[in-house]
């Protein structure tokens, strides 16, 4: 491993936003969702722990007793964000927050219900951390997606804007030269789970 993998293993704290109440999957929390016989939520952290993040905080919401009750997430920092029917925003915002005096250099963002990417992805995107003015984003055929690398210069700015679904979007838009792409659609698929037809991508 060379030295600038080190760092980033080291400085690069995984951030999972698993909160979603999967309102157009009838409900259902998509944190439990099953994927290959464990709920997805423990596949996703699987998948920021292959990638090299040593530290993982998982921002739970919908039916977050039960997450904690059924998923394996041990060594993680469960964030819960008691206003995530609010949308993403929130989550990425409490998310965030859970950083703050853990001398995180960034934080490795991913979204529980895009099993398609995996520990290739993620990694191409923490090796494209520099510093704490990194801002780096997957991207599928060129089009921005997840997982996205955010350094902690900027974490004032994107909690600052993160609103309902959005998000980092207004902040990436107005950082759109600032952003380091990184080309993962040769190894994973960004397609997100979303309604009942979606269900069949799940194994």
């Amino acid at each position: 491993m060379t030295q600038k993998e080190d760092r980033a293993r080291d400085q690069v704290v995984g951030l999972l936003l698993a909160a979603g109440g999967g309102r157009r999957l009838g409900g259902r929390p998509k944190a439990l969702l099953e994927h290959r016989g464990r709920p997805l939520v423990e596949h996703a952290v699987g998948v920021l722990r292959a990638a090299g993040c040593t530290r993982v905080h998982v921002v739970l919401g919908a039916a977050a007793d039960a997450v904690r009750e059924r998923a394996r997430l041990d060594g993680c920092v469960l964030v819960e964000n008691p206003e995530w029917e609010q949308g993403m925003g929130t989550s990425l915002r409490a998310g965030l927050d859970s950083l703050a005096g853990t001398g995180a250099g960034a934080a490795l963002v991913s979204l529980v219900d895009q099993p398609g990417i995996g520990p290739q992805a993620a990694a191409r995107v923490l090796a494209a951390y520099e510093d704490d003015s990194s801002l780096v984003s997957a991207a599928y055929d060129g089009v921005r997606g997840h997982p996205v690398l955010f350094g902690a210069a900027h974490w004032a700015g994107i909690a600052a804007t993160a609103t309902g679904d959005r998000g980092a979007r207004a902040y990436l838009r107005e950082h759109e030269e600032a952003i380091t792409l990184v080309e993962c659609g040769d190894v994973a698929r960004p397609f997100d789970i979303d309604t009942p037809q979606d269900l069949a991508h799940l194994e």
